[in-house]
């Protein structure tokens, strides 16, 4: 019977056999060799070519399946891990195992673990927003007998393709496109931007201007008409397009678009409170001025954007938007109880209704990263600092 060395004399090694082993020729620390445990479906995902590995020179690396984010741990191990190439081993194929003997190659002191994590999507608002699409790269977009101006403008700008974005963020594809929409980012020539919220509420105002003017309705806009009207006021018709994905949705999957009150509702908020706090009873009849007529604004489309604070008698609100905070649970609640000490559930929860930390509830967030107090049974619970 064929004796069978090496790494298969192992893999075939019944319960209560033993083998003999020594060094091999080429043993050493090789340390371009490492373990790496993963679960049957990284395994496969690994050996088909369907993982890449993020992160820049200065960054932890962290592995990347198609939908999801790995970091990378290094376990060590008390124990001696053998590692033991197959009876002929690559680029040494003399060296052959052939009297059932196995040879250790490397002594191995721990293992790499995958454990999946959040995608590292800071430093994609980061560098999208230090460079918005405003009215100036609009002029020269519509300028098409200038292409040297668009050029220009452009040399000076730091912009991200898509494969940029890939080598800087630290997140899967489907992270990374799910962060983008988030962002309601947009490809334009090539490279993802934001546009800046000044022109995208210049685009806004008009289309709602057309809206009255040609009687449209804001639940039955045909996609072509509304582009083209606003592309016949010198928008570009890609930023005319985006305007509806923005601040409207689908209708049923065909050419039909609907506003949607709440971040039509929301946009007006923002542009009125920009920096400053207003008197709840002020801002309320601005933003009612503000709102088209057939939508009806609610404080509660606020969730997440804005805070009230009472002094003395007066009741103010201020912009306090869950689009500007850290997106990691440690960095989110620092952030969180520096800006207030004590939090009632009912103005917490909308700044972590988007926080999702694989393997970890709410509940476990809320026990890690908080404590909570209940003066009276029947009083709403506070949350501080743990």
């Amino acid at each position: 019977m064929e004796e069978i060395g090496g790494a298969e004399a192992v893999i075939n090694l019944k319960s209560g056999s033993s083998l003999p082993i020594s060094y091999h020729p080429c043993f050493g620390p090789h340390e371009d060799l490492l373990l790496l445990e993963a679960d049957d479906k990284l395994v496969s995902d690994i050996f088909h070519q369907r993982v890449t590995l993020r992160g820049l020179p200065d960054e932890d690396a962290v592995l990347c399946t198609k939908s999801k984010t790995y970091a990378i741990k290094f376990v060590g191990n008390s124990n001696s891990m053998f590692l033991i190439p197959p009876s002929i081993f690559p680029g040494d194929a003399q060296v052959s195992d052939t009297n059932n003997n196995v040879s250790v190659l490397k002594i191995a002191p721990g293992n790499m673990e995958l454990v999946e994590a959040s995608p590292r999507l800071d430093k994609l608002k980061q560098i999208l927003l230090a460079n918005p699409f405003g009215a100036g790269e609009v002029e020269a977009m519509m300028d098409v007998d200038n292409d040297d101006l668009d050029h220009s403008g452009k040399k000076d700008l730091a912009l991200y393709t898509w494969s940029d974005l890939v080598n800087t963020v630290q997140a899967s594809d489907e992270e990374l496109r799910n962060g983008l929409q988030s962002l309601s980012a947009i490809e334009i020539d090539g490279f993802w931007r934001v546009i800046d919220e000044n022109y995208l509420d210049v685009i806004l105002r008009m289309l709602l201007h057309n809206c009255v003017l040609k009687d449209w309705s804001f639940d039955d806009l045909d996609e072509d008409e509304v582009v083209n009207a606003l592309v016949a006021d010198e928008f570009p018709s890609q930023l005319a397009s985006h305007c509806l994905r923005v601040f409207g949705s689908k209708v049923n999957e065909t050419d039909k678009w609907k506003l949607e009150p709440r971040l039509v509702c929301l946009h007006f908020a923002r542009q009125i409170l920009r920096e400053e706090k207003m008197r709840l009873e002020s801002f309320m009849e601005e933003w009612k001025k503000k709102i088209p007529d057939g939508m009806e604004e609610r404080f509660e489309m606020l969730e997440g954007e804005v805070l009230t604070e009472k002094i003395g008698i007066e009741t103010r609100v201020y912009t306090f938007s869950v689009r500007s905070l850290p997106s990691t649970p440690e960095e989110r609640f620092s952030v969180l109880f520096k800006h207030r000490s004590k939090w009632e559930w009912k103005d917490l929860e909308p700044y972590l209704r988007d926080l999702h930390v694989p393997r970890l509830s709410m509940e476990g967030l809320l026990l890690k990263y908080t404590r909570r107090a209940q003066p009276k049974a029947d009083a709403p619970p506070v949350f501080s600092a743990r």
